[in-house]
């Protein structure tokens, strides 16, 4: 399954201990992480998954593929600025939401137009946001909404 992991660009140690394990998470149980390809929990959530043997594809919102960071392998450049975080939220199956400010604010609305299921650690309090003390229960959340609605689809 590939998890849009969506955040702030710019976190203290928390945060970004909380991202990076969730990237080791996602790639434990081989998801592929999509994010915006920049710092902060973007950065975070990469390195985890990276280091765990996991697949990244960043989004970025310039059109300079190589101003992704470090542990993104696949770059997909934009040219649409905050625009493209549409382009985030629509190419993963379920959205895990790290901290925040904004625009990822604006990712969790679009992952309701998207019918995209949100886990939330320590992010907004938005409707169809459902909050998770650790990653474990996040990733948990997420495989468990998506298989279901795969289920109800057949």
């Amino acid at each position: 399954m590939r998890v849009s992991v969506i955040g702030g660009s710019a976190v203290d140690t928390p945060e970004r201990s909380t991202a990076r394990e969730l990237g080791v998470r996602l790639a434990n149980r081989d998801h592929v992480v999509v994010c915006g390809g920049l710092g902060g929990v973007m950065e975070a959530v990469c390195e985890g998954a990276l280091t765990a043997g996991g697949r990244t594809v960043g989004i970025l919102p310039g059109e300079d593929p190589t101003a992704a960071n470090e542990f993104v392998e696949t770059a997909v450049a934009t040219g649409l600025g905050h625009a493209r975080n549409a382009l985030v939220v629509m190419n993963g199956d379920a959205v895990v939401a790290v901290d925040g400010g904004g625009g990822t604010l604006s990712e969790i609305g679009f992952a309701s137009v998207f019918d995209r299921p949100v886990a939330g650690l320590g992010t907004h309090a938005a409707a169809g946001v459902r909050p998770c003390e650790t990653p474990t229960e996040a990733v948990d959340y997420i495989e468990r909404t998506v298989d279901d609605r795969r289920e109800g689809a057949l």
